[in-house]
């Protein structure tokens, strides 16, 4: 028997078709909600034919319009994933960062205000810690402000939905997703994760290109793991607001991921080099404390068994 509703948006693209697949195996009604600008239909083939699985194509930023979508499918939570989720396209496009993140959030809090959804899951990210020592980053240890208009609006959000949360009687779950990579994040955009560039370029016989010196370090995390945090802060019985880390508390190098990669490719020549992309942290490294103790969420998926994955290879079992 199906549990109650929940609203995903950004349902077709990368964190958001696995979100909804660990969704519906739990049991629950998803709808999803997405303009697919960057998702993918092809992302939701698994559950496109599900009866537990209602989608609406929408855009979430168009004021009203997930409210309309909220009062026809009465829901337990909203995990908010709709987002412009590029640093470099912000700070090309400050505008259309602004809409598609900051407008966007104003949307989801409203229309949870409007409809009475209990909970919202937010999509917040590591680029609000702005750019810090190598030290894990702990969530009320801020550092430097952002240096994006991207992080920005991350944390901008996260402000006003606490403050929804605090008028409205709303429980809101801010997630700090950190370095997210795994199957169906896309290659081909110029903005897509550092891991899936190298798996394609790798795979085509090409030594990829790093940009900076490699030694910049990542807390990268699984999609998977990404996607059962998700559905923990959405369903989780008594959560309160707050927010927590989504990492694994480990640090990887891109020199380091290259490595990974070259002992499965030994043919492909090193790496190349080229200019740091503006915007780009130095390091982040996440302390996942919070999420462990809050969430009961812990990270199953090391870097080697994820890429592992990736290169379809066989992998062991979570530890």
């Amino acid at each position: 028997m199906a549990k109650g509703v929940i609203l995903v948006t950004g349902a077709a693209g990368f964190i958001g078709s696995h979100t909804t697949e660990q969704l519906l195996a739990a049991g629950y009604r998803v709808v999803g909600v997405d303009n697919f600008r960057t998702g993918r239909r092809e992302n939701l083939r698994h559950v496109a034919a599900r009866p537990e699985f209602v989608l609406r194509e929408a855009d979430v930023a168009e004021p009203g319009v997930l409210a309309g979508i909220a009062g026809e499918f009465p829901s337990e939570a909203v995990i908010h994933l709709a987002a412009l989720v590029s640093v470099p396209e912000s700070i090309a496009d400050p505008q259309l960062n602004f809409r598609l993140n900051l407008g966007a959030t104003h949307a989801v809090a409203e229309a949870a205000r409007r409809h009475r959804i209990p909970r919202i899951v937010f999509a917040s990210s590591a680029a609000v810690y702005g750019d810090g020592a190598e030290a894990a980053r702990s969530e009320p240890d801020l550092g430097s402000p952002p240096i994006s208009p991207y992080g920005a609006a991350k944390l901008a959000s996260e402000s006003l939905l606490f403050g929804h949360a605090a008028a409205y009687g709303l429980a809101v779950r801010c997630q700090r997703f950190f370095n997210v990579y795994g199957p169906r994040q896309d290659p081909a955009s110029p903005y897509s994760g550092v891991i899936s560039i190298f798996a394609r370029e790798y795979a085509a016989g090409r030594p990829p290109t790093i940009h900076g010196d490699g030694g910049q370090t990542r807390d990268f995390v699984s999609v998977h793991d990404v996607a059962r945090a998700n559905l923990l802060a959405a369903t989780r019985p008594g959560l309160v607001s707050g927010v927590a880390n989504i990492c694994t508390g480990r640090a990887t190098s891109l020199q380091r991921l290259a490595e990974i990669f070259a002992g499965h490719y030994p043919e492909v020549g090193a790496p190349r080099h080229a200019a740091a992309r503006p915007g780009d942290i130095r390091h982040s490294l996440g302390d996942p404390s919070r999420g462990r103790d809050e969430l009961g969420f812990t990270a199953q998926w090391a870097i080697e068994r994820g890429l592992r994955e990736l290169i379809h290879l066989p992998h062991d079992p979570p530890h």
